[in-house]
């Protein structure tokens, strides 16, 4: 169950928004009251069916953008348009990520550039971007990190890397956007299985860490961001394991 959150006259852009948990996320934002832009790189047919959603829920209370976040022109860009259109910047949550397995012998450098561009690279430039239109409005960044920044995952070396990169990134843009901007994460353990990604027993095994048993729903990450945003306006450069209390074990 969301908390009660009252978003009303802020905009927020979500990436990688147009399903699983940016989806949810543009849902809880919209809910709460905020214009949600919902952005995506090649899934245009559900980014367009989400903003139909939310719009006949709400009219003009949804908007679209697209782009390839791993187009270093294509970053400012983003903002530029959303300003154009808003004229203001709220709520930026950097959720778009690269996800798949580069096991050691096999990693290439095509892996690499995408996997710390979509993870770090990314983020790190649009958030460069927004931090001038965020501050005037007290703004705030939420990024969706991961457990495996600290505790690396096996044949994941490039993407482990990467998050761990997108962590450092959460607690040094809140010293370096504080007092008018708040930056935080929010790191999911195990969510949402990918599809045709894990075998029965791969998830079985993980199972067996995850002290609640389950993995989580999008319920309970987009629970986490919404209170990120909106629930306390004195946390900063903090970073919300939602993992079942996958972290506390060995």
């Amino acid at each position: 169950m969301l908390t009660e959150y009252s978003l009303q006259g802020k905009i927020a852009l979500v990436t990688g928004a147009a399903a699983r948990i940016g989806a949810a996320i543009c849902d809880a934002l919209h809910a709460a009251g905020a214009h949600v832009v919902v952005h995506y790189r090649n899934s245009a047919d559900r980014a367009q069916a989400l903003a139909d959603k939310l719009n006949a829920q709400r009219a003009g209370s949804a908007s679209l953008i697209q782009g390839d976040l791993c187009d270093m022109q294509r970053l400012p860009q983003l903002v530029e348009e959303v300003l154009s259109a808003h004229g203001q910047l709220d709520i930026l949550i950097n959720n778009a990520s690269s996800y798949y397995k580069t096991p050691m012998g096999t990693a290439t450098q095509a892996q690499w550039d995408d996997l710390f561009g979509s993870n770090a690279r990314a983020p790190f430039f649009l958030s460069q971007a927004a931090a001038p239109a965020l501050s005037e409005h007290h703004g705030c960044i939420v990024n969706l990190v991961d457990i495996h920044a600290d505790r690396p995952n096996k044949d994941h070396p490039v993407y482990s890397m990467a998050k761990a990169a997108n962590a450092m990134m959460v607690k040094s843009l809140a010293r370096e956007l504080a007092p008018r901007v708040r930056v935080n994460g929010v790191a999911p353990g195990a969510a949402l299985w990918p599809e045709h990604y894990f075998e029965n027993e791969e998830r079985q095994e993980i199972l067996k860490r995850i002290p609640l048993g389950r993995p989580a729903g999008a319920e309970q990450i987009v629970n986490a961001v919404m209170f990120m945003v909106a629930g306390s306006d004195y946390i900063t450069g903090q970073i919300l394991a939602v993992d079942g209390g996958r972290s506390v074990q060995q």
